[in-house]
């Protein structure tokens, strides 16, 4: 409903994007929430059409930035941010275990830093190589493709211009 809102008030204003300030550090912790706690690989887009309001963008521009960059900024130039409307970190302190699946992926993910320092890059990285051919299943504009149910019939999938070819070694 929130998101919804935004879209409706940015259009009565006459914007036709909206700028939110998720960073990479959040693309991160986010595609690590999605498998630990919702048994998906889902990503996070750094630019969205609205399928509800024609001509309407939604943008992250700052999707390559780490959130320790943006605390340092911050920091720096002495400002202060409004607290994040997220229901997941609102109001929880940076570092407490425990109290949100946000806050514990960030300390998993500094608990594998501190033995793999990339350890960042290479989760956000994963997001931009993923390799379907090795999927049991996905999904793609709404349509399951299940390669176990294909395999035995030959099938070719085709998705937006590129071939999948299940019997190809």
């Amino acid at each position: 409903m929130r998101r919804g809102f935004l879209y409706a008030r940015a259009k009565e204003l006459g914007c036709n994007k909206i700028a939110l300030g998720h960073h990479r550090s959040d693309v991160i912790e986010t595609t690590l929430m999605g498998m630990l706690f919702g048994g998906q690989i889902q990503g996070m887009m750094p630019k969205i059409k609205s399928a509800n309001f024609t001509g309407m963008e939604l943008i992250r521009p700052l999707y390559c930035v780490d959130e320790d960059d943006i605390i340092h900024w911050k920091e720096y130039n002495g400002l202060n941010f409004i607290a994040c409307a997220c229901r997941l970190t609102a109001k929880l302190p940076q570092g407490v275990q425990g109290q949100s699946g946000r806050q514990d992926v960030k300390q998993l993910i500094k608990s594998f830093r501190s033995r793999n320092p990339d350890v960042d890059a290479s989760i956000f990285k994963s997001l931009h190589n993923v390799q379907l051919d090795t999927l049991p299943q996905f999904k793609y504009k709404g349509t399951t493709f299940a390669f176990n149910e294909k395999y035995a019939r030959g099938v070719t999938i085709t998705l937006g211009g590129g071939e999948v070819d299940q019997n190809a070694d």
